[in-house]
C-alpha cells in the first residue's frame, strides 16, 4: 500500500521536467512516471491531468520543486490554487540531498527524480504564496538594490579612470550620464516605496511605530517586510533569526571544539539591510543596543561580532513591534523580559519548582537568565 505520492519538478525558463514517485509501507520509493511539459498555463494543465491520471489511491500528493529565480512562481501558484501541497526547496538544500543519496550525474531528469524522492521521504514545509502588497514591495526593494549595485560598479569605473594614463571624454561623459540616470531612478523608486506603504493605513501605522528607532529608515524596513512577507509565516523569533541566517552554528566533534559563528545560510538581503542601521543605533547610543554592543565587545573584543549581535537584536525587536503593533521605547526589551519572568514564576509555582531563575528557565527550555546575550530579544 502506498503512503504518499510525490511529484518532483525541475523548472527552467522554457520547460519543466516532472517525475512522479510513491513511497510504500516499507519506505521504499518507486518511480511511477516521468514527463516534460512547457512552462506555461497550457503545460500546467497537462501537468495537472498527468498527476491525477497516475494517482490510484486516496493518499496525499505533494509537489516538490527548487526555487529558480522567478521561473517556478507561475507553476507553483497554479498548483497551489488547484489544491496541491507545494514545497519549494532552496537549491543548496536540494543539491546536498542529491549528493547524499549518491546521484553523481546531473541533468534535468535526474534532478526531477531526486526532488521526487526527497518529497516522498521527507515531511517538507508547505509553500504559501506572498500577498500582493508585499510581493509588489519586494519587486520595488530588489530593483532598488539592483540599481544601487550597478551604480556602485560604474562609480568605481569612473573613479579608476581618473588614474588612467589617457582619459577619453566620450567614455567619461557616458559614465557620468549613466550615474546621474541611476541616481534619478533610485529617487523615483524611493518615492514609489513610500507611496506603496502609505497606500495601506494599517501597515503605514505599524511602519511609523518602528521608525521611532533611530537608525531604521523606510528603505531598510521595507526590505525586511518585503523579504519576510510581513512576518506572516513566522510563529516565533527563532524562525525569523534562522531565515535571516543569524542562527548560531557550532563545529564540535569529540575533543575538537571549532569556532561558533552565525550560519549565514538565509536571506542575505535582510543581513545586508541590517548592516548600516546597526552602526547608526550605536552611534546614536540607543540604550538597549548600545548596552548589548558594550557587553559583547568587552567579552570578546571583536567589533564586527558585536555589530552582528546588534543586527540580530534589531531584527527581533522589529519583529515583536510589528506583531504587537507597539511603538519603540528604550525600555521595551526590559519590560517584555519582566513580563516573561512573571509568567515563568507563575509556571514554577504551579509546577512546584523553587523560585530560582535558572531552574525556572531550564523548566521552560530557556537559556540561563544570567546569559543576557541569549535572551529572545537580544
Amino acid at each position: 500500500m502506498n503512503l504518499k505520492y510525490s511529484v518532483g519538478l525541475d523548472v527552467s525558463s522554457k520547460k519543466i521536467n516532472a517525475c512522479m514517485s510513491c513511497i510504500d509501507e516499507k519506505q521504499k520509493v518507486i518511480v511511477k512516471s516521468s514527463t516534460v511539459i512547457s512552462n506555461n498555463k497550457k503545460g500546467f494543465k497537462i501537468l495537472q491531468d498527468w498527476v491525477l491520471k497516475h494517482v490510484k489511491e486516496n493518499v496525499p500528493v505533494v509537489v516538490c520543486m527548487e526555487a529558480t529565480g522567478i521561473y517556478h512562481e507561475n507553476c507553483a501558484y497554479y498548483l497551489f490554487e488547484k489544491g496541491f501541497s507545494v514545497s519549494i526547496i532552496l537549491p543548496n538544500k536540494a543539491k546536498k540531498y542529491l549528493e547524499a543519496i549518491g546521484l553523481k550525474s546531473k541533468n534535468d531528469s535526474i534532478d526531477a527524480k531526486g526532488l521526487s524522492q526527497m518529497g516522498a521521504e521527507q515531511c517538507l514545509d508547505t509553500w504559501q504564496p506572498m500577498g500582493t502588497f508585499f510581493y509588489e514591495l519586494r519587486l520595488y526593494t530588489r530593483q532598488h538594490q539592483n540599481v544601487t549595485e550597478l551604480k556602485t560598479v560604474l562609480k568605481n569605473q569612473f573613479d579608476a579612470l581618473s588614474f588612467a594614463m589617457h582619459q577619453v571624454d566620450p567614455v567619461t561623459n557616458q559614465l557620468k550620464e549613466t550615474i546621474i540616470l541611476f541616481d534619478k531612478q533610485l529617487k523615483e523608486l524611493e518615492k514609489v516605496i513610500n507611496n506603496h506603504i502609505k497606500s495601506d493605513a494599517k501597515i503605514a501605522e505599524r511602519v511609523a511605530n518602528i521608525l521611532e528607532i533611530k537608525g531604521i529608515g523606510i528603505l531598510t524596513l521595507a526590505t525586511i517586510l518585503a523579504e519576510t512577507n510581513g512576518f506572516e509565516l513566522f510563529n516565533n523569533y527563532k524562525q525569523l533569526v534562522s531565515y535571516a541566517g543569524y542562527d548560531v552554528v557550532e563545529a564540535q566533534s569529540g575533543t575538537r571544539v571549532g569556532k561558533t559563528k552565525i550560519s549565514k545560510k538565509g536571506n542575505s538581503r535582510i543581513r545586508r539591510a541590517m548592516h548600516m542601521p546597526s552602526l547608526v543605533v550605536i552611534k546614536c547610543e540607543v540604550k538597549p543596543f548600545k548596552e548589548l554592543f558594550e557587553r559583547t565587545y568587552n567579552k570578546h573584543g571583536i567589533k564586527m561580532k558585536s555589530y552582528v549581535a546588534v543586527q540580530k537584536k534589531l531584527l527581533t525587536m522589529i519583529y515583536y513591534m510589528w506583531k504587537k503593533k507597539e511603538r519603540f521605547e528604550p525600555n521595551y526589551i526590559k519590560s517584555i523580559q519582566e513580563k516573561e519572568q512573571k509568567s515563568f514564576s507563575l509556571f514554577a509555582f504551579e509546577k512546584g519548582i523553587k523560585n530560582s531563575p535558572n531552574k525556572i528557565e531550564a523548566a521552560q527550555g530557556k537559556h540561563p537568565a544570567n546569559d543576557h546575550s541569549k535572551f529572545p530579544l537580544c
